[in-house]
């Protein structure tokens, strides 16, 4: 039930989402009911997929160092803060914002260090999840997202190429996926500026919550 529900979760991201039956779709019944419908599909197969692994047998693989364990909290955390910056920073990769491709200077704040900061910091935390939850039922359901988040940059790439043909190459060319690359071969530069001081530190609010209540959350105290 949880591979299935893994299954589905990937399956209407990729062949639903990144496909050309998305357009086939969109031309018949409106971006909007697509968008709607779309949406509930997901949140249908995110819930599924919970419930799957709550009620999913475990069997222990392998026992994860202490080092390690610390090391993918820390990164799990930063995955999170990232994936939490990203949401509110504006990006022309994020539904609805593809205007912004208009602009003179479309790769801005946390844009110039990834053009994917949600899809990276959201892998990111999967991953470090699968190393701080070495069993069956837990590589399936984090490696889910893992897959999914692995693969969205890419796919998101592939769509905004092909309905932004003008403006793509150029906005493609000033950024990566990795982070930092862009930066560091000098076809972009961090400005610190255009991040603002609000958007770092609600991101960091939202780590600190998680933390606070990740035994009351989720079984396991990290404090």
């Amino acid at each position: 039930m949880l591979v299935a529900a893994g299954l589905f979760f990937i399956g209407i991201h990729i062949f639903v989402s990144s496909t050309p039956l998305r357009g086939w779709i969109i031309q018949r019944v409106g971006a909007r009911p697509y968008q709607g419908v779309f949406s509930l599909l997901s949140l249908a197969g995110l819930v599924w997929l919970i419930w799957a692994y709550v009620n999913a047998e475990r069997a222990a693989l392998w026992q994860t160092p202490g080092a390690l364990i610390f090391a993918a909290v820390i990164a799990s955390m930063a995955g999170i803060w990232l994936a939490a910056l990203g949401v509110f920073s504006p990006n022309p990769t994020t539904v609805d914002q593809e205007a912004l491709l208009q602009s003179p200077t479309p790769a801005r704040g946390v844009v110039r260090i990834t053009r994917h900061p949600f899809m990276i910091g959201f892998a990111l935390w999967a991953a470090a999840h699968m190393l701080l939850n070495p069993d069956t039922a837990s590589l399936a359901f984090f490696g889910t997202f893992c897959v999914l988040a692995g693969l969205g940059p890419r796919l998101i790439d592939a769509k905004k190429a092909k309905a932004f043909a003008r403006q793509w190459p150029g906005f493609a060319s000033a950024t990566s996926i990795i982070p930092f690359l862009a930066i560091a071969q000098g076809r972009n530069q961090f400005v610190s500026s255009e991040v603002g001081w609000w958007r770092p530190m609600v991101a960091l609010l939202a780590v600190g919550l998680l933390v606070y209540f990740h035994g009351a959350l989720f079984g396991v105290a990290l404090l």
